[in-house]
């Protein structure tokens, strides 16, 4: 049997949010890659509806933007001063009646076609959702849709029961039926209603004559002062038709987004619950409560998440994959077979059998061929790093083309940037390049040269040669003996130096070694003074002496 379509689907999102205390409009708050009323949009969506309206005021042009941008074919309609979700739907349903018309409008005008459109309005089941309820899928959406139709209701309310009811509506059901007689607020509530535990999930289905009869006698008579659309419920059952609720026994898939905590608390249920989604088709997952995927991660078979990994927007990894621990990736592909390591990346691939990591950074651009290597503190970025070549150290690869097979040393930088423009390096295959080298853009190393260590290139170097830039050392003996007398490195060169054969040293070094000795050993004692053998000489001593000799 086909499931049944909707006539159209309306998502809530005009609320202000004032408990999030924030900037943002409370529906473009983030769970799991994905806003809050990106989450409705999809589940919507996954009902194949007509059409999708959308219903803003709060921040009205942000939102609308974001919606536009999920769903460039989504309808909106501003809510005016008026305030509750009762008016909201009003509003929705006169966009939903003005699209119909102007549909019908253009499929009869034109050569040949006569017709008019005027008072043609949407005809069906309407859904009605809250844009704050992140774990609603698509299949609940279906299934409350199909129990609708199944049972010709005039109304459809999706409920669940919870331990604590506070704030929310309560359902009133009549004894012995499955039939609901309406539904109360909490502030409209009595003693014995506030007891009641199955609540209101603002997930409706509604017929839509039977909706818009409703609407148009809707009051605001209530503690709020505001257009309830739970009141419809009671009108439609006042006008004779049936009205049913679907209960699920999953409270968190109907729970909303009102502050900050409940936010991180769905957060966390929905990735614990792509987790073990994930875990069931055969991914390892080493710490779930370390492990963090969104909605869009694609995973395959035998991929293993170490703590600490976080796997965000449209990433996906190949089988046999390790990713972790501590690592981030935002659009990355991860071949079969690789290893990410303590990494950060976006916007980058990473081919079969590569490496990366650890402590490696991947912007947006960087291309690691398979059983390729980006190895301990490499930064890439706009680098084409072709099969089976390797960056393994302390290297920034940017604006870069780099053939098979090469291996870029140590402390290689590819200086892309004059200050204006940026420049692009190409190196190519089978080429070994020394460590420290710089790559002063546009350069080109050719396939299978070599450059020498602590080479600055900013020729062209050909394939198969040898590039050196550095010139002879110059090595001036004994100098530390000199320059830097008296300290510890001058008193070890000293020791070392005296150990050798003076014939071994150079000239320079022999004359700072021996003016080195000199200072070490200080000046000359003096000699004490000499006596005269015989004591008639005694006049003949220095002053300070004629006690003594006495």
């Amino acid at each position: 049997m086909t499931a049944p379509r909707p006539a159209a689907v309306v998502v809530l999102a005009a609320g202000e949010g004032t408990r999030m205390r924030s900037a943002t409009p409370k529906v473009l708050h983030t769970i799991a890659g994905r806003s809050l009323l990106g989450h409705a949009l999809v589940a919507a969506r996954r009902l194949e509806p007509a059409r999708v309206t959308v219903v803003v005021r709060h921040e009205r042009e942000r939102v609308a933007a974001h919606a536009r941008e999920l769903d460039p074919t989504v309808l909106l309609a501003d809510q005016d001063a008026i305030p509750g979700t009762g008016r909201a739907v009003q509003c929705a349903l006169s966009v939903l009646d003005a699209a119909a018309q102007a549909g019908q409008a253009a499929a009869t005008d034109g050569p040949g076609r006569s017709g008019s459109a005027v008072g043609l309005q949407v005809e069906g089941p309407v859904v009605v959702l809250a844009g704050d309820v992140p774990l609603l899928d698509g299949d609940t959406l279906a299934e409350l849709l199909a129990a609708h139709v199944a049972d010709a209701n005039a109304v459809t309310v999706l409920t669940t029961e919870v331990e604590d009811p506070t704030g929310y509506g309560r359902i009133l059901r009549e004894a012995g039926t499955a039939d609901v007689l309406g539904i109360v607020e909490e502030k409209d509530a009595d003693e014995a209603q506030r007891e009641i535990r199955e609540i209101n999930s603002s997930v409706y289905v509604f017929d839509s004559t039977v909706l818009r009869s409703a609407l148009g006698r809707l009051g605001r008579d209530n503690a709020q002062g505001e257009v309830y659309l739970t009141d419809v419920l009671a009108i439609a059952r006042a006008d004779g038709g049936r009205v049913r609720a679907l209960r699920t026994d999953d409270p968190l898939l109907v729970e909303g987004v009102n502050d900050r905590v409940q936010l991180a608390a769905l957060r966390a249920e929905l990735n614990r619950r792509l987790l073990e989604d994930w875990m069931r088709e055969g991914v390892t997952v080493v710490d779930p409560a370390t492990t963090w995927v969104d909605v869009d991660v694609e995973l395959a078979r035998d991929v293993t998440l170490l703590p600490g990994t976080q796997l965000h927007g449209a990433t996906t990894v190949g089988e046999g994959a390790t990713v972790g621990p501590d690592t981030t990736l935002t659009d990355v592909k991860v071949g079969a077979g690789a290893s990410v390591v303590r990494t950060h990346g976006s916007g980058a691939v990473v081919g079969a059998g590569a490496t990366v990591g650890p402590f490696a950074y991947l912007r947006p651009g960087t291309d690691l061929g398979d059983r390729g290597k980006i190895g301990t503190f490499v930064e890439t970025k706009n680098a084409q790093i072709g099969e089976g070549s390797k960056v393994p150290h302390l290297s920034y690869v940017g604006d870069a083309t780099i053939g098979v097979e090469t291996n870029i040393g140590a402390a290689s930088v590819f200086v892309n940037y004059d200050g204006v423009n940026k420049h692009r390096t190409t190196i190519g295959s089978y080429a070994r390049t020394g460590s420290d080298n710089m790559f002063v853009a546009p350069v080109t190393v050719g396939d299978g040269a070599y450059t020498g260590a602590g080479s600055v290139i900013r020729r062209d170097v050909p394939p198969g040669a040898l590039a050196v830039s550095a010139g002879p050392q110059r090595t001036i003996d004994a100098w530390v003996l000199r320059a830097r007398a008296g300290t510890p490195a001058a008193e070890a060169a000293a020791r070392a130096l005296g150990d050798r054969s003076t014939e071994d040293l150079s000239p320079q070094a022999r004359l700072e070694l021996e003016r080195a000795q000199r200072a070490a050993a200080g000046p000359a004692p003096t000699p004490p003074p000499t006596l005269p053998d015989h004591p008639a000489e005694i006049h003949d001593l220095p002053a300070d002496t004629k006690d003594t000799a006495r």
